[in-house]
């Protein structure tokens, strides 16, 4: 032990000397970069506009002045996002011989197939089958769907206020469980909550589709078909709600169907360069420094926007331009310092972070150099606005390796503010990304405030000053860790993927891959030390593609199925491994 304290005393005080630079952060600079980023001429910087564009370029263009090197694609990592999702011009809904009008009785929903059916429909009401604790409630109770339509409720009874029933209620969930029952094709009603428009629904970050045509319709047109079967749309609700009870009917009406959907992708890059280390061999190691450019654009619903109703630029001086001008700053001060690091520093500018850190997700699947070899990952988001009254600076992920509190002890001294400390290595925001893949994290941010997610985030709120203390401490962390003898050593502090399934009973321990990348099953992006999931065999990088021979092929099926088993269970988790089948029996 004390030859371990002395190792650490002896590196961080050296760490500390070569920190003692003359640290001069431009406080102009920050004022220029935010102010030309949060302008409204880039229009919120949503990824695949102009703004967006643009504000790769600037970025580019100031780690270039400052002396660092462009990588990957002159500066650019580029991918495509999908940012919405629209009606394609082959879709058509007869009910009968009778066709629908799109947008007005119909729309595919935003998850469904390119896909279509010529059938009959069965009413099953809310689409549960539900058997957990004392609720029974299985709505294909002496139904047959094989092959058939499915017209079912969106939502769930009114009034009814059931976790359980809530985790069975949301159109993906009710889609997949119409499809193990064998049917072909499903007709959601459409709940008006004060809306008469049609919705497909969000694009819920997830590529792949539900692998049958999926409709919303609206509510006069399911009150057209139960009709002509002498049934009442109104009477049903009530008799579901009441009795909480199947009230399933067949139906003799054809449904003749072909959905049509487009997922709208558009590029964008992250912006990344580098600082190459002075030390032959830890130059080979790396430490990345990074802050998300992107942000809102002209906000609207279902955009992320706090102002849903408000159509306008959502400017974000804090979030995150004021991250952005602080690693550009940082990379302007380390080029220009005369003992610069030993080990190489990445400066990345990440888009996408907003729509599910898509950008910090493109990184650590493509990394410019193995993931093993970078030692750390410093992330900053939203750090303009430290309040003059008791002044804080928040540090996440401090529990992510044996080592950064004491570094953190180190520089924490005659600060203009308090700093506080969150062990836990996720968070919402890119760090998360390297945090999954057993690489130490810190996370600095400045505190939330009243303009997050708002049209009024602007420059003229940012707290320089003090951006600037916290960019000079910053500085300081960074160059100890870029200096170190040994690199950090890795810790975990809590969970890995973000708590996507409250109140469910199991977990397989494994960390998913939200957005997918089609149909083939859910890839398994990493697996907890001792959990379900490695001691069963499964591993970083299999496919998982059934549960208990139910298919899955995305992470809305995965959750469906968990949502059904229980603690104790044996399971039986089918994967594709190098292409090739394998089963592994798991005790959860």
């Amino acid at each position: 032990m004390r030859n371990i304290i002395f190792f650490l005393v002896t590196t961080f005080t050296i760490s500390v000397l070569k920190a003692q630079n003359n640290i001069e952060i431009s406080t102009d600079n920050l004022k220029s970069t935010i102010s030309y980023l949060a302008s409204d001429s880039l229009k919120g910087r949503k990824p695949g506009t102009p703004g967006d564009s643009l504000s790769a370029f600037f970025i580019r263009s100031k780690f270039k002045e400052y002396g660092t090197i462009p990588i990957y694609d002159q500066g650019f990592q580029r991918f495509y996002v999908v940012t919405e999702v629209l009606p394609g011009k082959r879709n058509s809904l007869k009910i009968n011989d009778v066709a629908a009008k799109i947008n007005e009785d119909f729309i595919p929903a935003s998850f469904s197939s390119d896909d279509s059916l010529e059938s009959v429909a069965v009413f099953a009401g809310y689409g549960f089958n539900i058997h957990q604790d004392s609720l029974k409630w299985n709505d294909y109770d002496s139904i047959d769907v094989k092959n058939k339509w499915v017209l079912i409720l969106q939502g769930k009874p009114e009034g009814i206020e059931n976790i359980t029933i809530a985790k069975f209620s949301k159109d993906r969930t009710k889609v997949l469980t119409a499809k193990d029952k064998g049917a072909k094709g499903i007709l959601i009603v459409h709940e008006k909550n004060g809306q008469n428009k049609l919705s497909a629904g969000i694009f819920d970050k997830t590529v792949s589709d539900a692998g049958v045509p999926v409709f919303i319709i609206s509510r006069e047109t399911a009150e057209k078909i139960l009709k002509e079967n002498n049934l009442n749309l109104d009477t049903l609700k009530i008799k579901l709600t009441k009795e909480q009870k199947p009230v399933s009917k067949n139906l003799k009406t054809k449904i003749t169907g072909i959905a049509d959907v487009i997922q709208v992708k558009v590029p964008t890059t992250n912006v990344v360069s580098i600082l190459e280390g002075t030390d032959s061999i830890l130059k080979n190691e790396y430490i990345v420094i990074g802050a998300h450019y992107d942000h809102l654009g002209m906000g609207g619903q279902e955009s992320g926007s706090r102002m849903p109703d408000t159509t306008a630029v959502h400017n974000g001086a804090d979030d995150n331009a004021s991250g952005v001008a602080g690693i550009l700053e940082l990379a302007r001060v380390f080029a220009a310092s005369p003992a610069k690091p030993k080990r190489t520093l990445i400066f990345v500018s990440f888009s996408g972070e907003e729509m599910g850190l898509l950008g910090s997700k493109q990184f650590v699947k493509e990394p410019p150099f193995p993931l093993k070899s970078i030692k750390a990952m410093f992330n900053f988001d939203m750090i303009g606005r430290i309040k003059n009254e008791d002044p804080t600076l928040s540090v996440g992920g401090t529990g992510t390796s044996a080592e950064t509190d004491s570094l953190i002890k180190l520089f924490d001294k005659d600060l203009p503010f308090t700093v506080t400390k969150s062990p836990e290595g996720y968070g919402p925001s890119d760090h998360a990304s390297f945090y999954k893949n057993d690489i130490p994290v810190f996370f600095f941010f400045s505190g939330m405030h009243d303009d997050y997610h708002t049209p009024l985030d602007d420059v003229e709120k940012i707290n320089f000053p003090q951006e600037t203390n916290i960019l000079k401490f910053s500085y300081q962390l960074i160059n100890s860790v870029a200096n170190l003898d040994k690199s950090l050593t890795f810790k975990e502090a809590g969970s890995k993927e973000e708590n996507r399934s409250p109140g469910y009973k199991v977990t397989l321990g494994i960390i998913p891959d939200v957005v997918g990348s089609g149909n083939k099953g859910l890839s398994v992006d990493g697996v907890k030390k001792g959990g379900p999931a490695e001691t069963g065999g499964i591993k970083k990088g299999d496919i998982i593609t059934a549960i208990n021979g139910l298919p899955v092929t995305n992470i809305y099926d995965y959750m469906t199925r968990l949502n059904t088993l229980n603690k104790g269970q044996i399971v039986e988790v089918e994967v594709l491994r190098e292409g090739e089948k394998k089963i592994f029996k798991v005790k959860l």
